[in-house]
């Protein structure tokens, strides 16, 4: 008589397989997640260069925008916190800086009034390309 059912053996093997394709498929997705936050950076950056020159028509000086009640409020973003560093009668520079705590921490992105697109730091294990806004791991813009 013979029984049926799996070895010990296969059980194992099938288990190493899926811990493996786990492995991979993991590290694949934190880093779709964290080029999805990234858009969250660029998306809030590009939306403030509009509201910005928009301030500027009114106002004829970018002095007094970033603040809320104005048409240029700076954003609200749950991976990144957005400011304006420099904001001068002719001259902004407005920085999204990722959260502590969040998958973002380390990145460091900015705009100024010439449209200017630069890179100040970014997480551990991506590429830093500072005349752009790197958008993948490999410092690719």
């Amino acid at each position: 008589m013979r029984s049926s059912g799996f070895t010990l053996i296969e059980v194992v093997v099938t288990m190493a397989i899926i811990a493996i394709l786990a492995a991979i498929a993991i590290t694949s997705y934190s880093q779709y997640v964290m080029r999805a936050n990234v858009a969250e950076a660029v998306a809030g950056l590009s939306d403030m260069r509009v509201k910005l020159e928009q301030f500027f028509q009114d106002q004829r000086t970018y002095a007094g925008a970033c603040a809320n009640g104005t048409v240029a409020p700076l954003p609200v973003g749950k991976n990144f916190t957005f400011t304006c560093p420099t904001l001068g009668a002719t001259n902004y520079t407005v920085a999204a800086t990722g959260n502590a705590g969040t998958n973002m921490q380390g990145f460091v992105y900015q705009i100024d009034q010439a449209g200017n697109h630069t890179t100040v730091s970014v997480g551990s294990n991506w590429t830093l390309t500072a005349s752009c806004w790197v958008l993948k791991k490999d410092g690719s813009c």
